[in-house]
């Protein structure tokens, strides 16, 4: 449920897209945005950093491709949404000293240390590559197919990672002593 309710604007954004075009989906990517915070906050629930962070991009480059009329900022917003997510995970392993992988995760799974270490530079290599793919089907296709990627491609791409980072950790996880 959790990553149908984090899809939500981009899910909205695909239909909007398919019976408006990439303005009009745009506009609904913003207000879903803005909706899916606001609905946290009625409810109650803590709204992640990584929520306040794509709220600010989808309005800041959506804003600029709505008022300048030029597609060409929305189709940079995923790569760099990408690049903050990279740059969150290496800032906070390497500066801070804290791994937000670990952050996350660490509640629901027991790992060695060195193991979360290899799980968030993963994390972060998958980021720039998907960062790198949103640059090629934005740039090298057509809209048409860069929409289709930004809902099934990168979906699909994030799911086969999880999948595959699951059987990695599995290898790896520390049972109770209790």
């Amino acid at each position: 449920m959790k990553l149908l309710f984090d899809m939500f604007p981009v899910i909205l954004f695909f239909i909007a897209y398919k019976m408006g075009d990439i303005f009009v989906a745009t506009g609904v990517a913003i207000a879903a945005s803005l909706a899916q915070i606001a609905w946290l906050k009625l409810r109650r629930h803590p709204v992640e950093n990584m929520q306040w962070v794509s709220l600010g991009i989808i309005v800041v480059f959506g804003g600029m491709t709505l008022v300048l009329h030029d597609e060409t900022f929305i189709k940079w917003k995923p790569t760099v949404l990408y690049a903050a997510f990279a740059v969150a995970l290496l800032v906070g392993r390497y500066m801070m000293g804290r791994n937000l992988i670990t952050a996350m995760m660490g509640k629901q799974v027991r790992l060695p240390e060195p193991v979360w270490d290899r799980l968030n530079i993963a994390w972060v290599v998958f980021f720039v590559v998907l960062g790198v793919l949103n640059l090629v089907f934005a740039f090298r296709f057509s809209t048409d197919v860069w929409v289709n990627f930004k809902l099934f491609g990168s979906l699909g791409l994030t799911v086969l990672f999880v999948i595959a980072q699951a059987f990695y950790f599995s290898r790896h996880v520390l049972e109770d002593e209790s």
